[in-house]
């Protein structure tokens, strides 16, 4: 069955930086897209960065800059590099990966989620 492993999480200072990794398990990796998504209390779930199969990156305008999205395809694993961290960045994180055919999306899988908080 398909497994969704992220780790990376915690507490960190307004400034600083995370590294969040998501392992994926039971699928041909490369295949998939992989996003990360935010959610903090209140708020709706926000994508914060994807990377296609293809290996093209989007970014929220908020992160634009700041974050990072990247794949290994080797290790079936997908990065967010979080830098100049900020309060607003506090919110639990998801990894998720979708398979397309094209345009149509056959279905999705989703970690876990993991705490990041930013606070001095």
């Amino acid at each position: 069955q398909v497994q969704l492993v992220e780790s990376g999480g915690g507490l960190v200072q307004p400034g600083g930086s995370l590294r969040m990794s998501c392992v994926a398990s039971e699928i041909i990796f490369r295949l998939y897209d992989m996003g990360w998504y935010r959610q903090a209390p209140g708020n709706q779930l926000e994508l914060v960065a994807a990377v296609t199969s293809g290996g093209g990156t989007t970014y929220a305008d908020s992160v634009k800059g700041r974050f990072t999205i990247s794949r290994d395809n080797a290790k079936n694993t997908v990065y967010l590099q979080m830098s100049s961290l900020k309060p607003e960045d506090t919110a639990v994180y998801y990894c998720r990966i979708s398979r397309r055919l094209g345009s149509v999306e056959l279905g999705d899988y989703w970690g876990q989620g993991t705490q990041v908080t930013v606070s001095s």
